[in-house]
């Protein structure tokens, strides 16, 4: 079992930037491919970015290319998302998620975290 937990979301103006966090436990972190996704209100969840193991490979929808950034720290068991020139269209709740041998954009990740909502204001 891997445990996940978001934190970073909150309120932000369009064009402003937040950083979202996702602490994993339970299991070796490093050896878990790491996605984002996102619902935004009375829409399916989908898919913002993923990661690899180690990093050296990224995935983006490409809604968010350019603008957000995934990265994570094995050391520290954590995944982020950077958002910058936030807009409208971004406010959703944001979801962390964890496969051990899936990476790819679709949300059959094993484990989710609880989410964080994000809302984009203009």
């Amino acid at each position: 079992q891997v445990q996940l937990v978001e934190s970073g979301g909150g309120l932000v103006q369009a064009g402003g930037s937040l950083r979202l966090s996702c602490v994993a436990s339970g299991r070796t972190f490093s050896h878990y491919y790491m996605g984002w996704f996102r619902q935004p209100p009375g829409k399916e969840r989908e898919f913002v970015a993923a990661i690899s193991w180690g990093g050296g490979s990224k995935l983006y929808a490409d809604s968010v290319k350019g603008r957000f950034t995934i990265s994570r720290d094995n050391a520290k068991n954590t995944v982020y998302l950077q958002m910058n020139s936030l807009k409208d269209e971004d406010t959703a709740v944001y979801y962390c998620a964890a496969d051990a041998n899936y990476y790819g954009t679709d949300a059959t990740y094993d484990f989710w975290g609880q989410g964080t909502q994000v809302t984009v204001s203009s």
